[in-house]
């Protein structure tokens, strides 16, 4: 008797699947902000398909993507794999979203488990090594700061990410080491890693002030700048000392605070990915570039990715300007609004990127095209006409935001042949320690450090006033039309670098005077 029950039908059905989901951070400049990717594989042809407004270097992610997962023992499905980045609206660009996007691909085949957990911040080699990328250190900034402090990262950006305050690092150099960590039935394979040379890790300069002979004036000048932060021009003849000046800066600078240093490493780590030591450096950085650069290399920008400018690279350091007559009038006076601001702003069509710039300025010029246009000008071989259009190149309005202005006259054989040697930059450095201890203790009650940073209108506040006397001379210079409104406030800041040098309570007539002196030591030569 036959059963009347149906045999059933067996259907050849592959695993179910789910949607595999991880994160990353996509970058618009320094801001960083969390991006889900998505993971879906479906029963269409085969196939790879990249959604959410990736860049030309995210599309080429799906090639090194399947060529690492086969290198690394764990092909991708067969079948057609969606990834989505979200959100959809916000441009993505960079390599790094690589490691996070394999990783949400296998999380949608059940490859991997516990993968939604971190920040996966990663490129990937065809055979499967992961590498740093750009923008490593501002991601990890970010990813922090939105409250997911576990990022996985390559073993090259490991010291980068540990830089960061609260982030917790996971650092491995091959995929493998990754899908094994996470659950993967794959042997971990570790690829020795060799660190690249780190530029900014050079032997500490063996500049020295005490290599500069004479020049009390323009030493005096660097010494008030140093302690108080302050904008300076250096003008004289060839070969007076003002790039030997400049170049000593840094080497009596206190300093940068954490916060200012690593903002300063996020900055170098967005312009190729470099290594950053596992030490975060705080002595200030210098940069100096050729008149010949461009308002981009200067400021910022680019047509695709925007990158960082010299302004950004000399975050809490010194951007020196030599031969500043010699830049293109319009792209110095791109750094009007950054020197008011300490940032600078980039927009474009589509969005708008900021990039920190707290520097000092250093500018360095001669009195002429010939350079021999000094005191009563015998050698000269300039028209009347040259000299004004050269001494045009600085404009009022940028001169009117450097704090010191100072003649650097030549060197004498006196001078030379001094058997006593000048101060060094360590004795000086000592001094301007001193006076920025005075500075950041007055002015920690507004949440200050440097008198630089003083607005106007705390000049109002009883910690902040001068002597009557003080007063009314500024007053009377305003006045005669000798300073602006803004140089009235810049005056005032200068002066208070003066008295901590010194250590005065507070300007007197002799300081007020002293700032007004070098803010206008130049003006007849500029202007004139």
């Amino acid at each position: 008797m036959e059963s009347d029950a149906k045999t059933p039908v067996v259907l050849n059905v592959e695993s179910p699947t789910r949607i595999g989901r991880t994160y990353s951070v996509a970058l618009n400049g320094m801001n960083g902000r969390l991006v889900t990717v998505e993971a879906d594989i479906g029963n269409a042809l085969p196939g790879f398909t990249l959604l959410g407004l990736p860049d030309k270097s995210l599309h080429e992610a799906k090639d090194r993507i399947r060529a690492a997962a086969r290198n690394t023992g764990l092909p991708l499905t067969r079948r057609h794999l969606t990834v989505n980045l979200v959100p959809a609206s916000l441009h993505k660009r960079g390599s790094h979203f690589d490691l996070a996007i394999i990783m949400a691909a296998w999380g949608a085949d059940y490859t991997v488990t516990n993968e939604s957990g971190p920040i996966f911040l990663a490129a990937l080699g065809l055979d499967g090594t992961l590498q740093t990328a750009p923008g490593i250190l501002p991601a990890v900034m970010a990813a922090v700061e939105a409250g997911y402090p576990e990022v996985v990262v390559a073993t090259a950006a490991e010291a980068q990410a540990n830089l960061v305050l609260g982030a917790q690092v996971r650092a491995f150099s091959h995929l493998s080491e990754v899908a094994h960590a996470f659950g993967a039935p794959v042997e971990p394979r570790r690829v020795s890693f060799l660190p690249r040379q780190n530029e900014r890790l050079q032997e500490e300069s063996r500049l020295d002030l005490a290599e500069v002979q004479g020049q009390q004036e323009a030493r005096w000048a660097l010494e008030i700048a140093a302690a108080g932060g302050h904008h300076l021009l250096l003008q004289g003849p060839p070969g007076a000392g003002k790039t030997m000046l400049a170049q000593r800066l840094p080497t009596i600078l206190a300093d940068m605070e954490p916060q200012t240093a690593l903002e300063n490493a996020a900055v170098h780590t967005l312009l190729d990915g470099e290594d950053i030591s596992a030490q975060l450096l705080t002595r200030p950085p210098f940069q100096a570039p050729h008149h010949s650069a461009t308002a981009t290399a200067l400021i910022g920008g680019g047509s695709g990715i925007i990158r960082p400018g010299a302004i950004s690279r000399a975050h809490g350091g010194v951007l020196f300007l030599d031969e500043a007559a010699e830049f293109n009038r319009d792209v110095l006076d791109m750094l009007r609004q950054p020197l008011e601001s300490g940032k600078v702003t980039l927009d474009r069509a589509r969005h708008t990127v900021e990039f920190p710039a707290q520097f000092q300025l250093v500018l360095a010029t001669n009195p002429c095209p010939c350079g021999y246009g000094y005191g009563a000008g015998r050698d000269c071989q300039c028209t009347s006409i040259q000299r004004r259009r050269y001494a045009n190149k600085l404009s009022g309005p940028l001169l009117d935001r450097i704090d010191l202005q100072v003649t650097v006259h030549p060197v004498t054989s006196q001078h030379l042949s001094a058997i006593q040697s000048a101060e060094s930059s360590a004795t000086v450095a000592r001094r301007v320690t001193e006076a920025l201890q005075r500075s950041r203790q007055r002015l920690s009650q507004f949440s200050l450090t440097r008198n630089h940073h003083i607005p106007a209108r705390l000049f109002r506040e009883p910690a902040l006033q001068v002597t009557t006397e003080a007063r009314s001379i500024l007053d009377r210079a305003l006045d005669a039309g000798d300073i602006t409104a803004r140089g009235y406030g810049r005056v005032l800041r200068v002066a208070w670098s003066i008295a901590d040098l010194l250590q005065a309570d507070q300007p007197s007539a002799e300081h007020i005077d002293m700032a007004l002196y070098l803010r206008l030591n130049t003006s007849g030569e500029h202007h004139g």
